[in-house]
């Protein structure tokens, strides 16, 4: 060891990092580690070097790694803000002929979660959208088609889907849609669409008014009703006999979102303002050889009864919003088959009884041109932990 507590049960720790690998003392890793806390030690304090290293797994390094006088310093660099994204999105802009309505203002609003390295594909992609389409600078209407396929998936209209698949996920989608509408907690509609995307064959896409910072109870209760919509939707217009696998993305989601609501965030009732569960951590990092069971089996039990709780509620209410609102579900879907793509503005004219331009968007004019998206206005937000995620989606 190069470190020299007095303390035993710090020793045993660093222990625990170490020695616990596959490989045992021995291992190459921890001859590579050790080597390096030799060589950290060695500087003088004149010699005027510097040590930088970066991470994404903080959580398994050595603590002898980040004493004083090694890795004293830790800087967490997390995805930008909304300036950071819009300065971001101008130094990448300037590589690429702009129209002049193109505001960098409005895309970094709309583009939640996003990294530097997401905002610099996004500049790339709308700019080959131009040049595939002939024209000489890059619109606003490049950038919106590229923010969608960046963060949808590409459109797959290759695929041959049948009217009664069609109708079915413009069903499931309005089911979204429309309990995200009686939601207040939701985060507005950004997009519904069926055209197939990426591994969805139709998705409700969502964006935060603001960054998202952390997710309320409230947010969270409302992400699952929202997930919920889809499956119930089908269940009501088809039947039970008629409902597909399209929900299993949503399930998913949901049974997820339930269990860390239980055992991460503390927000059951039953079982408390506690943690329970230790993390999965894979093998080779050598943790999990010694990780004991901490769960009971009556405990193990009660979290599954409490995930069942939270979920079932969410299906009931989601269950009474789309019972309240059915004449909203029916417009929805027949605009969806009819448009094939609704912004967030779309929808509420929808459900407001007013009419659409009759004209549908083609591949060489395409749908933003004439569209304007429903990306919020701005604000301040504070839900989320997770980056962006396409929100419930019909699966493959």
């Amino acid at each position: 060891m190069h470190e020299h507590d007095s303390n035993n049960d710090d020793e045993k720790y660093h222990q625990n990092h170490r020695g616990s690998g596959m490989g045992g003392g021995h291992d190459e890793r921890e001859q590579t580690l050790n080597q390096l806390l030799v060589e950290m030690d060695g500087f003088e304090a004149n010699e005027g070097v510097i040590l930088i290293a970066a991470t994404n797994r903080p959580d398994v390094l050595d603590p002898a790694l980040l004493r004083p006088g090694r890795f004293d310093r830790q800087v967490v660099v997390p995805n930008p803000d909304i300036l950071g994204r819009e300065r971001i999105l101008k130094v990448h802009m300037r590589k690429v002929p702009l129209a002049p309505d193109v505001e960098a203002r409005t895309i970094a609003r709309g583009t939640p979660g996003f990294s530097g390295a997401d905002l610099a594909n996004l500049v790339n992609e709308a700019a080959l959208l131009a040049a595939r389409k002939g024209k000489r600078v890059v619109f606003m209407s490049e950038f919106e088609e590229a923010k969608d396929k960046v963060m949808m998936g590409s459109e797959r209209r290759s695929m041959v889907m049948t009217d009664e698949e069609k109708r079915l996920t413009a069903y499931h989608e309005a089911g979204h849609a429309v309990v995200a509408l009686h939601c207040e907690d939701s985060d507005p509609i950004h997009k519904a669409t069926i055209i197939p995307r990426g591994r969805a064959l139709g998705m409700v896409m969502r964006l935060p008014e603001g960054d998202r910072i952390s997710l309320s109870k409230a947010k969270i209760y409302a992400d699952l009703r929202v997930a919920c919509g889809g499956r119930i939707a089908e269940e009501m217009i088809f039947g039970e006999e008629k409902i597909t696998t399209g929900a299993s993305s949503d399930i998913k989601m949901v049974s997820d979102m339930a269990r860390r609501m239980v055992t991460e965030w503390g927000m059951s009732e039953k079982l408390g303002f506690l943690a329970y569960g230790a993390d999965q951590q894979e093998v080779f990092l050598g943790h999990s050889v010694t990780q004991t069971k901490n769960v009971s089996d009556a405990t193990a039990k009660a979290i599954d009864e409490e995930t069942r709780t939270i979920i079932d509620g969410a299906y009931e209410d989601a269950t009474k919003i789309l019972s309240d609102y059915p004449d909203e579900l029916e417009t929805l879907a027949k605009g969806l088959l009819e448009y094939e793509t609704l912004s967030g503005d779309e929808i509420q004219k929808l459900i407001s009884g007013d009419t659409l331009p009759k004209t549908k968007p083609t591949d060489d004019s395409p749908k933003s041109e004439g569209r304007r998206s429903s990306v919020p206005s701005g604000g301040e937000g504070a839900d989320s932990d997770t980056g962006l995620e396409p929100d419930p989606q019909m699966g493959d």
